[in-house]
């Protein structure tokens, strides 16, 4: 089974009431023990501040903006966010501020989904091989992921194959074929130094023969000027496309969730050399900061399709946003049944 279809958010039936189900409440589990960090950390404040005002006022949306500062939502996702709450008409009939609680949940929605439908499913090739790319700095879990993506897309019935394209890095090929041979996956590799693209034409061209389902492709993950990280993935992106019409069907950005905005400023190196379509998450089990999520979607328009809740093989999720919410807000929901 793929990901997760992140539909529109369900207005009349708020966070609140979804979660009051203890199944609904068992499936998110993952996420609510994943989050534990962010939950007990910035956002144990949420629910001191909202307990200590007896009437919504101008000083309470100051110390709103400033937990979800902290949070990493980001500065200009979280003016528009108090900007919206401010405005909510649900909020001119209140009359204590932890009645806020709901519209706050309801509202992270809205950041993240903008009114759209938001597909954060794999876009697999449905005429044959699907072939997806990875890029992102050194250091975010590049490699490891690609080999927790591999281990979830074999334990759903798919034939995968890796291909070494980091061929810059010291000691990324030994990296991914020690994977390969965890998870049960064969590597296609070249000695280090050579021309990715043809490590990946490779790859394509078995995978092709052997009749496997998924390429999954590893990249350099060294900051370059953006010039040449353009032109290499450019190039990568041309042996592609010329061996499989219509791919790479993803091309997903690894960003480490415990960087905060620092991550943010790398990841916009890779957004604008390549067409990205996806992010993966790594480590927010890792950072008390997990509104990153938040921001991303916010900054670049990009979906997240997975995220990382722990060290084990099966601790990488797809991403759901109704479970992610529920991760943030899980006491304060619970509290609420």
């Amino acid at each position: 089974m793929t990901g997760v279809q992140t539909c529109a958010l369900p207005i009349l039936m708020g966070i609140f009431d979804i979660f009051k189900s203890k199944a609904k409440r068992k499936e998110a589990e993952k996420y609510r023990i994943g989050m534990e960090k962010t939950r007990k950390g910035v956002f144990s404040r949420l629910k001191k501040i909202l307990g200590s005002y007896n009437e919504i006022t101008e000083e309470l949306f100051d110390e709103l903006e400033e937990v979800f500062v902290m949070a990493d939502i980001g500065v200009d996702t979280v003016v528009e966010f108090i900007d919206e709450l401010k405005n909510d008409p649900r909020v001119r009939g209140l009359t204590s501020a932890a009645e806020l609680q709901p519209i706050i949940v309801d509202k992270m929605f809205d950041i993240y989904l903008k009114g759209e439908i938001v597909n954060s499913n794999l876009n697999f090739n449905p005429n044959g091989l699907s072939v997806f790319l990875f890029v992102g700095v050194n250091g975010t879990g590049k490699t490891t992921t690609i080999a927790k993506i591999a281990h979830k897309l074999k334990s759903e019935g798919k034939k995968v194959l890796l291909a070494a394209g980091d061929t810059f890095r010291a000691g990324a090929i030994d990296q991914l074929k020690i994977w390969g041979e965890r998870v049960g996956c064969e590597v296609v590799t070249k000695p280090e130094g050579s021309d990715p693209s043809s490590v990946i034409f490779d790859a394509i061209k078995k995978a092709k023969a052997d009749n496997y389902d998924c390429v999954l492709c590893d990249t350099a993950g060294r900051l370059q000027t953006k010039v040449n990280l353009m032109n290499e993935l450019a190039k990568i992106k041309r042996v592609i496309s010329r061996e499989v019409p219509d791919a790479p069907h993803d091309t997903l950005l690894v960003i480490d969730a415990t960087t905060g905005q620092n991550g943010l400023s790398q990841a916009k190196a890779f957004i604008e050399a390549t067409d990205v379509t996806g992010i993966v998450l790594t480590k927010l089990d890792g950072t008390a900061k997990g509104g990153i999520v938040l921001a991303i979607r916010h900054i670049y328009n990009i979906p997240i399709k997975f995220v990382g809740l722990g060290e084990k093989l099966t601790d990488l999720e797809y991403f759901d946003i109704e479970k992610y919410i529920y991760g943030l807000f899980a006491e304060m929901i619970d509290d609420e049944e």
